[in-house]
């Protein structure tokens, strides 16, 4: 157990590489910028959920939260919303177009 308070910092910061180091045996799971372990694209993608459903709306339970989001995705995200690095198209055309190809090469 740690015998210092562990404070809020970021996650590739030299202190919160101190505090792993002293816990031993774990590793951190960060790269670098432009790696292909960057989460820029899920900070991305859980700002824009954020900002096109989440704030704009109260929700009484976490039940009904998670009721929204699944929603969100399922309906609005995968089927509806068009997307630039796409071409424009949905994620479930994308898919259906894939399976498809899938299908033929087989």
């Amino acid at each position: 157990m740690l015998q210092r308070p562990i404070e809020l910092t970021q996650y590739t910061s030299a202190a919160y590489a101190a505090v792993v180091e002293e816990l031993g045996g774990l590793r951190l799971s960060v790269g670098r910028s432009g790696s292909c372990h960057d989460n820029a694209v899920a900070e991305s993608w859980f700002s824009m959920l954020k900002n096109e459903m989440f704030h704009r709306y109260r929700f009484a339970t976490r039940a009904k939260a998670r009721f929204a989001v699944m929603q969100y995705i399922e309906v609005f995200y995968n089927r509806q919303r068009l997307h630039s690095t796409l071409g424009y198209r949905t994620p479930a055309a994308v898919h259906a177009e894939w399976r498809e190809r899938v299908a033929l090469a087989a």
